[in-house]
């Protein structure tokens, strides 16, 4: 951002009020400074006709760039550019993520692509770089796109300024796709720490930080920085991991509707709208469709899919829509089979974050830091009655008939971690009163559950249980929460037909990211956000 003004924020928003006449008048004024801008960027790169070298550097034509041909050019990736590639030709195609000038005859671009940069130098010499071509390079604006060939080298000194410890001496130099000259906020300043804005301040220095506002309403640019490349590839394995893991436990991937008739998990919170003349909803859950697969014989099954919730929840973790990771599968005797499968699976997931995406990691604590997860070969498990007691005995009174709050669950994680020297743990036996209809009671005392919940750092992220497959209590357990049992009565006939014991669990994908690299909101880790303010971008 520096001394540059930010383009004030249009958003489609529902919640945004109409730009006044004071804010539409210093937007038209916004707009023609871009416009003076940009011309005079366009000016300040025209290539000098009179430039012997320049078939070497200019701007690519549209035509060009239409598929016009496949020329058969041999493109290296910046992640691969090592010392191992000293003085061979490259050529690399990235953003101009910084341009220096060093006089008129020398100047330094700093490409990045994927989260990798390399800083490419032009050096005026005859017959190779024209001052012109100097003087084109200095002109680019930021966040462009360009084309470069040039040679590797191996600088005498370590480079601080970029990913790569090489540099590319340029050659050829060609803009592919011109960003504005002056961006809504810059990528430098959106992958600043907190920590490094706090020790600027105490040096009596004063660093942008970009509200999480401005960053979502530009997510486009925001998600260019390093931590958060590295935030949603740490996300792309857990996906990965989930499929690959059930897969090889016998569990089949199946895609369930998300456009239904009923609500699936009951109460009042969802998005409804009008399927061709009938009442309709988006679904909360896979649930109800998933018990269905099972009853269909499937045996094991899971999802990855959008989940819808209309809660008016204006909290650090919860969204209106996320990804959801569903599982269902028969039960032989006992719900701790479903915890079982939890435990292994995540453990597994946890070891191979740690050791497959150490880069992202690093990215993401460069600027957000935190403590790597601790969690146990086997996971710790503790009825709801025993965290209960723990929490009384540290002078926290709970309901033993009610549910944890955010702050009783943060307390009992904080014992957890004390006691057991883990942040990750499974809590089971809920009180059935504050589970879904479809949960079954447990066989010594009705007023529990076949239930639980799986929490890290002291948050929630799973919910489980074994489900009712008996359809007269199924139907009984519907009405007594308030459910219109008509609107679910294809998912009850479905249990008339002979129905195995089953259980399950739900997780939501960006609060698995969220938890396990101990980020302070739930937004961080969702590409394009959509809680009950934001439906745009």
């Amino acid at each position: 951002m520096s001394s540059q003004e930010p383009s004030p924020v249009i958003s489609e928003e529902s919640s945004e009020k109409k730009l006044s006449k004071k804010e539409a008048s210093k937007l038209e004024r916004q707009r023609k400074r871009q416009e003076a801008s940009a011309a005079s960027a366009i000016s300040a790169v025209t290539i000098e006709a009179d430039d012997p070298l320049a078939a070497n550097y200019g701007e690519i034509a549209l035509k060009d760039l239409q598929s016009k041909e496949i020329s058969g050019k041999k493109w290296t990736e910046l992640k691969n550019l090592t010392d191992l590639l000293k003085d061979q030709v490259v050529l690399i195609r990235g953003r101009a993520q910084t341009i220096r000038a060093v006089g008129k005859k020398m100047a330094f671009i700093v490409v990045r692509e994927s989260g990798f940069t390399v800083q490419c130098v032009l050096n005026v010499s005859p017959g190779a770089v024209s001052p012109q071509m100097v003087k084109f390079a200095t002109g680019l604006s930021r966040e462009s796109i360009v084309d470069i060939e040039g040679v590797v080298s191996v600088p005498a000194q370590s480079i601080t300024g970029a990913t790569q410890q090489v540099e590319i001496q340029v050659k050829k130099l060609y803009c592919v796709n011109k960003a504005v000259p002056t961006l809504p906020i810059n990528i430098e300043d959106a992958a600043r720490s907190e920590v490094d804005i706090e020790k600027a301040l105490q040096a009596g220095e004063q660093l942008v930080r970009v509200n999480q506002d401005t960053r979502l309403n530009f997510r486009v640019l925001d998600i260019r920085t390093p931590a958060n490349q590295g935030i949603f590839r740490v996300q792309c394995q857990v996906e990965n991991i989930f499929r690959q893991f059930l897969l090889s436990e016998g569990f089949v991937g199946i895609h369930t509707p998300k456009l239904i008739a009923g609500s699936s998990e009951g109460g009042s919170a969802v998005f409804r709208l009008d399927y061709k003349g009938t009442p309709a909803c988006l679904a909360q859950s896979p649930q109800l469709h998933k018990q269905m697969s099972i009853c269909g014989d499937f045996g094991r099954v899971f999802e990855i899919g959008p989940v819808f919730r209309a809660e008016d929840s204006f909290t650090h973790r919860h969204l209106c829509e996320f990804t959801g990771l569903d599982v269902e599968m028969e039960i032989k005797e006992h719900y701790s089979e479903v915890m079982d499968i939890v435990d292994r699976l995540f453990v597994s997931m946890f070891d191979c974050l740690n050791e497959s995406c150490s880069k992202e990691l690093e990215a993401i604590n460069k600027q957000y830091p935190f403590e790597k997860l601790k969690y146990l070969r086997n996971t710790l498990r503790l009825t709801f009655e025993e965290g209960i007691q723990m929490l009384k005995e540290a002078g926290v009174e709970i309901d033993p008939l009610g549910d944890l709050n955010t702050e009783s669950e943060r307390k009992l994680g904080q014992l957890v971690l004390e006691k057991y020297g883990t942040e990750f743990y499974i809590l089971h036996r809920y009180p059935l009163a504050v589970r879904p209809f479809y949960t079954m009671p447990c066989y010594d005392n009705p007023s529990y559950s076949n239930s639980f919940d799986v929490f890290i750092r002291g948050e929630e992220i799973i919910s489980g249980a074994q489900r009712v497959h008996v359809p007269e209590y199924l139907f009984e357990r519907a009405q007594a929460c308030g459910i219109d049992v008509k609107t679910i009565s294809t998912y009850i006939d479905s249990f008339r037909y002979g129905a195995p014991p089953h259980g399950g669990f739900g997780v939501g994908l960006e609060r698995v990211v969220m938890l396990f690299c101990a980020l302070n909101n739930i937004r961080k880790t969702s590409l394009f956000p959509r809680d009950p303010q934001r439906i745009a971008p």
